[in-house]
């Protein structure tokens, strides 16, 4: 999901706080999530030497890389030569999709593909209860923002009600907010200089932040919200949320408010997520780090005390948001402890509005990318997980206990207990899942863990010790459950090293990402070895240097750069969406949503199906059942890069008559928007 806001106002020395004015200067950024995005560039990982980008440069000859051989040796040692001919067989019932492709390009609509209609759903600021006045965000307060639709909505997943697919719920989070396009009057928000933020304007901050649950009925071909259902309902970073799983009540976790370590308030940076088989809802805690303040000086470096070693690897604080000013429990130098309550998965059981969000500690804490499972074949529940940072890892969560049907209690309590996971990417073509286990290898006392909870609340120090592989940006990581495969979305690393480059993979600065598919053997996801290979190389095929792979059959409007979510359709179809941030002139496109085939003589090729507008990011493709409504999030439209784009050439404000665009209301910036997408008079999307 989006690496932004991603950028620090703090860096760490020594194990102690001190911002680096050295950064960049935020005159040159337009939006709050630019200005972060600039100084959160430096890897936080101190051992990048493992990097996928070095692995795959070792794996694969050039000549591999334009066969599209790949993995073929590892799978067949691994499975058999009947896992070849199983995929052929599988690739017979995977068809292209059936569109005609759109062009690739920037402007300031939305571009869907012929025959198809994209109707806005639900906007920031729209009310979710029938009481409510028509937005007006000069007049906004949290008590009416904790009411209406958050700001930047990112993970959608729609929850079926009864078998008509025509009603449901549909979940989405809202992962940060651009105070500069939100609130009359703020041209920009400095990165060391928050006056111009009121406590009032922080309120209003926390309160857009979270999860909608919203029910939506379909009439006819339009889908709207049902103002009137009791299931409508918001979650901000002030619901009250329970703790379980190892690290719960223990003393990392305790902070004055809560003594007993088991209660916390609120969920934030929600990024992507995923939905369970017992139909819940999981909403991933991202760059939980930039919301953590300290009023020490820049010249005289917080004590961090204990935490010193955890604050340094999770880049606390980074001061992006002036919260800590108003709030103590989101200053450091009040609250040691409240950093370690956030970056975990949170489980909402959307179909009750009374029912306590849980945050699941035994699923690890980091930058959550996405929360996607499945039943394995021996009833265990497996869930995937990406830390989105440059040079961090890929995770693996395998229940204790098994699923049972209809027992719907019972599974909600499934990610308690289990063992994370982190995966080391072999140069073999094999994928190695080593367990967090507390006691087990360096995960001792003399390392600085004393029980599972330190291995949990510092998950990547324990994947340090381990000797994971760092990767470039893991973003979405979810299984195909039609073929057993698992795709990791990469969305770029530009720091990768130049000693890293060579003519297999020359990619010293990973500008556009590429996608990672990983084969379980005999479909056991909760087997320790996995077989894994490169389904894309993303970025322009026809410039040598970049080293993109793809189908040949993909066209110039086809190929893309920075995967960040996906999904799968009916038809075991990929389906990609992209966050490019500000660097979209280096492809000369905006973000969009792309199919993909994966199977037989079409793999590898992509096809553009919907293009945003500038200065948004595409996230959180999620299809209904049926397959006929792909639900799709247009996050932060005209922030990133709008500047560049010469027809527009400014930052997006409230001030200027300018900067009023037509798909969007004429008072105000473009707003954050979740789009149902249908084909004209029906069917299944691309089928």
């Amino acid at each position: 999901m989006s690496q932004i806001p991603r950028q620090d106002a703090g860096m760490m020395m020594g194990g102690l706080m001190a911002r680096d004015d050295t950064m960049h200067d935020d005159s040159q950024y337009e939006s709050k999530s630019q200005a972060c995005e600039a100084a959160d560039d430096i890897p936080k990982n101190p051992d990048t030497g493992h990097s996928i980008g070095a692995v795959i440069a070792r794996r694969y000859s050039r000549r591999d890389m334009l066969k599209g051989s790949l993995g073929v040796t590892a799978a067949t040692a691994l499975f058999g030569a009947d896992a070849l001919i199983a995929g052929r067989a599988r690739a017979e019932a995977l068809t292209s999709a059936a569109f005609k492709e759109i062009a690739g390009g920037v402007d300031e609509r939305h571009h869907v593909a012929e025959g198809y209609t994209a109707d806005a759903l639900l906007r920031w600021g729209d009310p979710l209860f029938p009481d409510m006045a028509p937005f007006d965000p000069r007049k906004l307060t949290a008590e009416e923002q904790a009411r209406r639709f958050g700001y930047n909505n990112d993970y959608v997943a729609f929850f079926p009600i009864g078998n008509a697919g025509d009603r449901g719920l549909l979940c989405v989070n809202h992962e940060y907010v651009d105070p500069e396009a939100m609130f009359p009057g703020i041209k920009r928000v400095s990165r060391t200089n928050f006056s111009e933020i009121t406590e009032a304007h922080v309120a209003v901050e926390m309160a857009a932040h979270g999860v909608t649950v919203a029910e939506i009925v379909r009439e006819g071909e339009r889908w709207r919200p049902v103002l009137e259902s009791k299931s409508n309902r918001r979650i901000t970073s002030s619901t009250p949320m329970t703790f379980d799983g190892p690290a719960a009540g223990h003393a990392r976790l305790k902070t004055s408010a809560d003594p007993s370590g088991l209660r916390v308030l609120g969920t934030l940076n929600n990024c992507a997520g995923g939905h369970t088989p017992w139909g819940t809802y999981l909403t991933a805690e991202e760059n939980f780090h930039g919301y953590f303040w300290t009023d020490a000086p820049k010249d005289k470096p917080t004590d961090a005390g204990s935490e010193a070693k955890s604050y340094a690897r999770n880049r606390i604080p980074s001061n992006w948001y002036s919260w800590g000013r108003y709030n103590p429990r989101f200053n450091i130098d009040k609250e040691q402890n409240e950093p370690n309550r956030f970056g975990w998965i949170v489980e909402i059981d959307p179909s009750d509005p009374t029912s306590t969000p849980v945050k699941h500690t035994a699923l690890g804490r980091f930058s959550h990318e996405g929360a996607e499972c499945l039943i394995n074949k021996d009833g265990r529940v497996v869930l995937y997980s990406g830390d989105d940072a440059r040079f961090e890892y890929v995770y693996r969560f395998v229940s204790r206990d098994r699923y049972r049907e209809g027992d719907r209690a019972h599974n909600m309590r499934l990610f308690s207990e289990g063992t994370l996971s982190v995966a080391r990417y072999n140069d073999d073509g094999t994928t190695d899942w080593l367990p967090l286990v507390f006691g087990e290898g360096p995960l001792t006392p003399e390392n600085g863990f004393h029980s599972q909870a330190d291995v949990v609340i510092d998950a990547r120090i324990a994947s340090d010790l381990l000797k994971a592989t760092p990767m470039d940006r893991p973003e979405d990581v979810e299984p195909n459950r039609r073929t057993g495969k698992v795709y990791v979305m990469l969305t770029n690393n530009d720091r990768r090293k130049a000693d890293q480059k060579n003519a297999a993979n020359p990619r010293a600065e990973n500008d556009f990402g590429h996608i990672i598919e990983m084969t379980p053997p005999d479909n056991d996801h909760a087997a320790a070895r996995f077989a894994w290979d490169l389904l894309l190389a993303c970025g322009d095929p026809t410039v040598a240097e970049v080293g993109a792979r793809w189908n040949p059959a993909t066209t110039a409007d086809g190929w893309f750069s920075s995967p960040d979510n996906c999904a799968f359709d009916a038809d075991g179809r990929l389906w990609v969406s992209t966050d490019q941030g500000s660097s979209w002139p280096k492809t000369g496109k905006a973000d969009g949503l792309y199919a993909i085939d994966t199977e037989g003589a079409e793999r590898g090729r992509s096809r553009l199906f919907f293009r945003g507008p500038i200065g948004a990011e595409i996230c959180g493709p999620t299809f209904t059942p049926d397959g006929e409504t792909l639900f799709l999030a247009v996050q932060h439209p005209g922030t990133d890069g709008a500047r560049a784009w010469k027809p527009f050439g400014r930052p997006s404000t409230f001030d200027d008559p300018s900067t009023r665009w037509p798909d969007f209301d004429p008072n105000m910036p473009p707003r954050p928007t979740v789009l149902a997408i249908r084909r004209k008079g029906g069917g299944r999307i691309a089928s």
